[in-house]
Order: C-alpha cells, then sequence, then structure tokens
C-alpha cells in the first residue's frame, strides 16, 4: 500500500488576511480606464494609487499611516493632459515617483514626507520621446536614475532620469503592442511580451534579442512575463479556448515549457507579482476577488499550488510592498494594497509560527534602498547584484532625499524651500568642513565683534545724555 508523501515546505501554510475596517482607505475615486496595470503602487512611506480626475489625469498619494476616509479636497499629483496609465516608484528613493500617460509624456515627482496644501503640479523632470501613449514604466533594480518606458508606440526607452537624457532606445523588436516588460535581478536583460503571440528575452544594451518563443501562451489575449530567482521566465497568458494558463520556461531552451498549467475561463488578465526571496508567485487577476499563489522550485512539477485568497468583491487593481516595508514581527511574507471602486484594502500574507523570534529562513537578506551602479556604470557594460540588507531588526526610511536633475547623475539632498534671504558674509550657512578650532576661533571673533558694537552703544548713549543735559 502506498502512502502519499505531502511536500515539506515553510510555505504551504502561508495565511491570508484583510486588513481591519480602519485600516483600510475609504473613499478614493478608482480610476475606470480600460487599461491592464496594477493602478496602484506602494513602498514602505507611502501608498499611490491611479485616480479619476477631470480635465487630464492625476493620482493620490498618501502616508502609509493616513488610513480610514480620505478627505475629497485631498492634494493630488497633477500635470498630466490625458489619463495617467501607470505609475512606478523608484527603489532607491522612497520619494519618487515616475507616472506615465495617455499624452505621450512620462514626469518624475518629488513627493514631500509632510502632507502639500495643494496639488502638486510640477515634476522634476517630464520626459518626451514616445509618439503615442506610454503604458509600462519600470525602474532599474540595481542602477541609480534609470528609468524604462514602453508606449504605445512599440517603443522602449530607458532613461537617465538624473540628466532627462535617453541612454537607449529599442525600436525595431516589437511589431505590435507591447503587453509587459520586465527586468533581471541585475538589470543585465528585459523580458517583454508583445500582442504578436512572442515572448522575448532581450540585452537592451546591445540591442539585440537573445531568445524568443513564439506562442508561449496560444491564446490572442495578453500575456504577462516576470524573471525567477533561477533566472527562469514566469509567465501568464490564455490557451486557444480562453482559458487562463500559466508557464514556466527555461531561456536556454525556448522550445518546451519547463511547466504548463491551465486555471480556469475567466477574462481578467494575471498579473504576477514574484517575491524571490520566498520563490512565491502571486497571481491576481482584474475582476477577479481572489489572490493565488504558487511556489517555483526545482523539484517537479516545478510549480507548486499552495492556496488561494479570496473575499467577496472584485479587484481593480494591485499594489505589491517591497520586503523591506512589511512587518517581520509579525512573519508578514507579502502585503498587498487591493483596489475596490472606491477604497484600498490592505490584505496581509503571513506564515504563522509559535515564536516571537526573528525568522532567518522567511527573511533572508532583501534588496535595500541603495543603488549598485550609477546609470553611467551600467551604460557601459557593469553589472551589479541588488545591495542587499538585513531585516533583523525590522527597516526605517532613509530621511527624506531629493532628487535633482543636472548635467551629472546623482541624487542630492536640497536646502529645505522657503522665503530667501539675501545673506551677507557674516552669515554665511555653516555647510563647509570646518574644524572644531576654526568654529571656536570663529565664534570668539564674532563675540569680540558683538562687545565692540555694545561699547559703541554705550559710548553713544553717554555722549547724547552729555548733549541734552548741556542743553538744558
Amino acid at each position: 500500500m502506498s502512502r502519499r508523501v505531502v511536500r515539506q515546505s515553510k510555505f504551504r501554510h502561508v495565511f491570508g488576511q484583510a486588513a481591519k475596517a480602519d485600516q483600510a482607505y475609504e473613499d478614493i475615486r478608482v480610476s475606470k480606464v480600460t487599461w491592464d496595470s496594477s493602478f496602484c503602487a506602494v513602498n514602505p512611506k507611502f501608498l499611490a494609487i491611479i485616480v479619476e480626475a477631470g480635465g487630464g489625469g492625476a493620482f493620490i498619494v498618501l502616508p502609509l499611516a493616513k488610513t480610514g476616509r480620505v478627505d475629497k479636497n485631498y492634494p493630488l499629483v497633477t500635470g498630466h493632459t490625458a489619463p495617467v496609465l501607470d505609475i512606478d516608484w523608484c527603489p532607491h528613493n522612497d520619494n519618487v515617483i515616475a507616472s506615465a500617460s495617455d499624452d505621450t509624456t512620462i514626469m518624475v515627482w518629488q513627493i514631500p514626507d509632510y502632507t502639500p496644501m495643494r496639488n502638486i503640479t510640477e515634476p522634476i523632470i517630464t520626459l518626451e520621446g514616445h509618439s503615442k501613449r506610454v503604458g509600462i514604466l519600470s525602474w532599474h533594480p540595481t542602477a541609480r536614475n534609470v528609468l524604462l518606458s514602453a508606449g504605445g508606440d512599440n517603443v522602449i526607452i530607458i532613461w537617465n532620469v538624473g540628466t532627462g537624457e535617453v541612454l537607449l532606445s529599442l525600436d525595431d523588436m516589437h511589431p505590435d503592442v507591447i503587453h509587459s516588460v520586465c527586468w533581471n535581478s541585475n538589470g543585465s536583460l528585459l523580458a517583454t511580451t508583445c500582442k504578436d503571440k512572442t515572448l522575448r528575452i532581450i540585452n537592451p544594451r546591445k540591442g539585440q534579442v537573445v531568445a524568443e518563443r513564439f506562442a508561449a501562451h496560444e491564446g490572442m489575449r495578453p500575456m504577462r512575463a516576470v524573471f525567477t530567482r533561477q533566472g527562469h521566465i514566469f509567465t501568464t497568458g490564455f490557451t486557444r479556448m480562453s482559458q487562463r494558463e500559466l508557464g514556466l520556461w527555461d531561456p536556454n531552451n525556448f522550445e518546451e515549457p519547463v511547466a504548463l498549467q491551465e486555471m480556469d475561463t475567466s477574462n481578467g488578465v494575471l498579473l504576477p507579482f514574484y517575491d524571490a526571496d520566498s520563490s512565491i508567485v502571486y497571481l491576481c487577476g482584474k475582476g477577479d476577488s481572489s489572490i493565488r499563489y504558487f511556489e517555483i522550485t526545482d523539484e517537479p512539477p516545478f510549480v507548486h499550488y499552495l492556496n488561494t485568497f479570496s473575499s467577496k468583491e472584485p479587484q481593480r487593481g494591485m499594489g505589491f510592498m517591497p520586503k523591506r516595508g512589511l512587518d517581520v514581527s509579525k512573519c508578514e511574507i507579502a502585503r498587498f494594497y487591493k483596489l475596490h471602486e472606491r477604497k484600498c484594502e490592505p490584505i496581509i500574507m503571513t506564515v504563522p509560527r509559535k515564536s516571537d523570534l526573528f525568522q532567518d529562513d522567511l527573511y533572508p537578506d532583501t534588496p535595500g534602498p541603495e543603488p549598485a551602479l550609477e546609470a553611467d556604470e551600467w551604460l557601459s557594460g557593469q553589472d551589479a547584484e541588488p545591495v542587499l540588507i538585513s531585516l533583523r531588526d525590522g527597516y526605517v526610511p532613509p530621511k527624506h532625499r531629493e532628487l535633482r536633475v543636472t548635467k551629472r547623475n546623482i541624487l542630492d539632498v536640497r536646502p529645505p524651500s522657503g522665503p530667501r534671504r539675501s545673506q551677507s558674509a557674516s552669515d554665511a550657512p555653516l555647510s563647509q568642513q570646518h574644524t572644531l578650532e576654526t568654529l571656536l576661533e570663529e565664534i570668539k571673533a564674532l563675540r569680540e565683534q558683538v562687545q565692540a558694537q555694545e561699547r559703541r552703544i554705550t559710548a553713544l548713549e553717554n555722549m547724547l545724555c552729555e548733549l541734552v543735559d548741556g542743553t538744558d
């Protein structure tokens, strides 16, 4: 008599739960644009959601702690003249976000830590290069200020946001609309899907297609692809009979899939969110009311179904928190921000553990906010893996940093804005690197000047008194 062996995995019992009602964000008019993006982006500081707006496109940015009902007059980020289609937070600066729009432009914004009094209307920089709407944005995972955009003109442009320059333009690789673009872990390759049903692996710096697979999924509906930790490609798409399907592919051998599974019949495009630390992929379909999650391993059948989180209301979009924004004290391994028609609801994925100690096996070192390369280093051919940080003591977001667009590619700290006054030599800013001795000498000299002025004032007052007495 054979006994069925249960596969061992620490993620077999991942438990999904919606946050309490007072932890949701209420009264948000989520965008109704028919575009297959997530409409939501989140980082350890902020939640950004594309919203309905008259006279152009806009999105709202809320501090994570600002839960509850959102005032209808809460300031928006506005500037696009047509609907916003995609937004993406910079992985190396939690105060910088990029937005792509139907008006063919990309705008990069600086979000202050304080709540602004009025709409934010001035981007740091506007990037113009596409001839049709821009629907996909993706920051480079390891190089500072490198941003990718893909438009309805079937062109992929890679920008240096620090200078506003086009680094690379891939304009002859896709004969039709681009559905998705994904960087690999060190940003040396791209995986793209296109309306022509072809999955491509591209080396952007050489401007060549390294590998391609026609009809990875045979259906005509949009396909999505993401790189896995092992270097494989995980895809979602549709069969010829319009059943949703997932696949796992080895770029070195595109002839046969590593794994291919049919799922269900639905029209909603499955958006894959991949966590490299746990090698779990979460599938969120637009219009679905569930999140399915699978673990990808080196053992057959390679893509293992774990569980499904189900709720009553369908999702309009979904945001996925980076690992450094999670609560490690509660064994939280993922957090989603589910968009409803009028609200955003956090959904927390945890691995139940009895111990209160830090769980090393759940939280390996994860990519932090420091870039590994500058833009020109990456363009010259250098590659580097992400700079990792430990989550043992939790993650504290760095202080506010501003992106300054200059001729050089830098992230700099600007002085706080405010009313300026003319500066004399005596009250010049103390930004120089003073030594202790020079500071003491300068203080002593200023005190002597003050004492001399006080003696002068006393002498003048005495002279005035003498003159008044003489007049009397």
